[in-house]
C-alpha cells in the first residue's frame, strides 16, 4: 500500500473557528501554518488550464531566496501545454494526489502519488490531469547556475517508493533521508529530498549551508 501524502484542499472555516495558527516571520525564516491555505489566497499562472496553486516561497519575498515553491491543484481535463515561460528554470514535481500525465520530449510518463520528476533547463514538456480526480503537486522551480565545462543534468522520472532511503549511521533507522539526486553530481545546483524522523529522531547539531532551504512537514514537531 503506497504512503498517504497530504495535500491541502482549501475551502473556508466557519465564521465560529477560532484563530489558532500562528504564522512567523523573522529576518532568517518564516513558518506558514497550513491553516493559511484557503481558497482566498490561491493564485493562477498564465497557460494552465482548470488549475490553481498555492505559492509557499518565491525570490524575494523578504530574503535571499533563490527559489520559487507552489502547491499546484489541477481539476479533470487542466492542465498546460506551456507550463514553464523561464527558459533557463529548472523544476522539480512531486505529486502528492492523483495523476499527471507528463510528457517530456514527446515521451508520456504518468506520475501517481510520489511520483517524482526533475526538470533540467529548457525541456519540453507538457502536464495535465487525464482522470476524473483531482490532482495536487509540488512544484520547486530555480533559475539554474550553469558552470563552465559542465553540462545540463538529465530529466529524471521516478517514485519516491522506487528510491531506497540513506539511513543516518547510528540512529537506529529512525533518521533517514531518500535523495533523487547524488550529492556529488554536481551538474545539479538544487536538490530536492525526503527526510524521515521517527520518533526519537534529531538532528544533533546546528547546520550550516551554502544554500536555501524549503522544509515542507507533513507530521511531528
Amino acid at each position: 500500500m503506497s504512503p498517504k501524502y497530504y495535500a491541502p484542499k482549501g475551502g473556508h472555516p466557519g465564521q465560529d473557528q477560532l484563530l489558532t495558527d500562528r504564522a512567523v516571520f523573522t529576518d532568517a525564516y518564516a513558518v506558514i501554518p497550513k491553516g493559511t491555505m484557503r481558497d482566498i489566497v490561491t493564485s493562477f499562472l498564465p497557460f494552465w488550464e482548470d488549475t490553481r496553486l498555492w505559492v509557499i516561497a518565491r525570490p524575494l519575498s523578504g530574503f535571499a531566496e533563490t527559489f520559487s515553491q507552489y502547491i499546484m491543484e489541477v481539476s479533470p481535463g487542466g492542465g498546460s501545454d506551456r507550463p514553464e515561460l523561464d527558459e533557463g528554470a529548472e523544476g522539480v514535481l512531486f505529486v502528492v494526489e492523483g495523476s499527471a500525465s507528463l510528457t517530456v520530449d514527446g515521451k508520456m510518463h504518468t506520475l501517481t502519488e510520489g511520483g517524482y520528476a526533475f526538470l533540467p533547463p529548457a525541456t519540453d514538456w507538457t502536464l495535465h490531469n487525464t482522470t476524473d480526480e483531482m490532482l495536487r503537486f509540488h512544484w520547486i522551480r530555480k533559475a539554474y547556475e550553469p558552470v563552465e565545462g559542465l553540462p545540463y543534468p538529465e530529466v529524471i522520472i521516478t517514485n519516491e517508493q522506487d528510491v531506497a532511503p540513506n539511513v543516518m549511521p547510528d540512529t537506529e533507522g529512525r533518521w533517514a533521508t531518500t535523495r533523487f539526486v547524488e550529492p556529488t553530481d554536481l551538474r545539479h545546483d538544487m536538490h530536492v529530498n525526503i527526510v524521515t524522523f521517527e520518533p526519537g529522531g534529531v538532528i544533533p547539531f546546528l547546520e550550516t549551508h551554502v544554500m536555501e532551504h524549503g522544509l515542507y512537514v507533513l507530521e511531528g514537531k
